[in-house]
């Protein structure tokens, strides 16, 4: 192992894990403030309204990108995170306040003051600590409305399109390159030495000779980088595993796999080549999920007997 990757080995399972807890914490908040992105979890369409809508906003982003639209682009994401972060406040403040007035002004309150200050002091440690709030706040509302099998089908579906989104059509590096100068939490930053206090618009700068930013460990000069959705598609079995099965087994065996397919993924990555995150993310945590879940089933039968 060579001690400049040690920073990843050491900060991707830090914060999948910190994603992953803070998933499952906001789990029943979610539900209790009724903040489901799905009336029927056990609907097959879920999945596919979910890719629809995904497929969508990638199409929108990629024109927009091709038309040099980058304060468009800006106020797309923003808007988008600072309605997500509506959501995430809500579900947290409904745990300590309940409802009134508070849980109405707060959450917009909070959301505003968190988008200023990653447009301001966009940080790496500002912006990981508010993407993980953003990630397990996401996951937490995907995890609580999906039941298990669409989740399994959605995630199964997103690591073949990511597959192909980077190894074939590309397209997904395209888009990687678009939004990386927009100062949101898109990528989870780790530095490689202490005393890193860089911008996006340092990193952005410093990963113009590499072959494609969109590695979801990426070396460069001062830090690796790690896509938000390789957190959160992992976590959304392990809270859904969570919320509809009796048994916390199930979930901790996904959580395992999850960290499995990352040190997968750390390996092929450190490789040197462009990698596709979710195949073993996704992989890992569904393998993890259904190794627990026959474990659980013999477990019954000794009980049984």
């Amino acid at each position: 192992m060579e001690r400049r990757n040690l920073p990843a080995i050491l900060g991707m399972p830090i914060i999948l894990l910190a994603v992953i807890v803070g998933g499952v914490l906001l789990a029943s908040p979610v539900t209790e403030a009724g903040l489901t992105a799905f009336e029927d979890p056990d609907s097959m369409a879920n999945p596919f309204i979910f890719l629809a809508i995904l497929l969508i906003f990638t199409a929108l982003l990629l024109l927009l990108i091709r038309a040099a639209k980058q304060q468009l682009i800006s106020l797309i994401i923003g808007g988008a995170i600072f309605l997500t972060y509506i959501y995430v406040f809500q579900a947290i403040l409904y745990t300590f306040v309940g409802d009134g007035i508070l849980l109405m002004i707060g959450p917009v309150a909070l959301a505003g003051v968190s988008v200023i200050i990653l447009y301001r002091y966009p940080r790496w440690y500002v912006v990981d600590a508010l993407g993980i709030i953003l990630a397990s706040g996401v996951a937490a509302i995907f995890g609580a409305s999906l039941a298990i099998l669409p989740v399994v089908i959605l995630l199964a579906i997103l690591a073949i399109y990511d597959a192909i989104s980077v190894y074939r059509t590309k397209h997904m590096i395209t888009l990687a390159e678009g939004v990386m100068d927009q100062k949101m939490p898109i990528l989870f930053i780790i530095p490689k030495e202490r005393g890193y206090t860089g911008t996006y618009e340092k990193i952005r700068a410093s990963e113009e000779d590499q072959e494609s930013p969109k590695d979801d460990v990426k070396k460069e000069r001062g830090t690796f980088l790690m896509g938000m959705g390789d957190a959160i598609m992992p976590a959304i079995l392990v809270v859904s595993a969570y919320t509809f099965l009796s048994s916390p087994i199930p979930a901790i065996g996904a959580a395992i796999g999850s960290f499995v397919g990352l040190g997968v993924l750390l390996m092929m990555v450190f490789s040197g080549k462009p990698q596709a995150g979710l195949p073993p993310l996704n992989g890992g945590v569904i393998l993890g999920f259904l190794a627990a879940c026959s474990l659980v089933s013999e477990w019954s039968w000794v009980f049984v007997l």
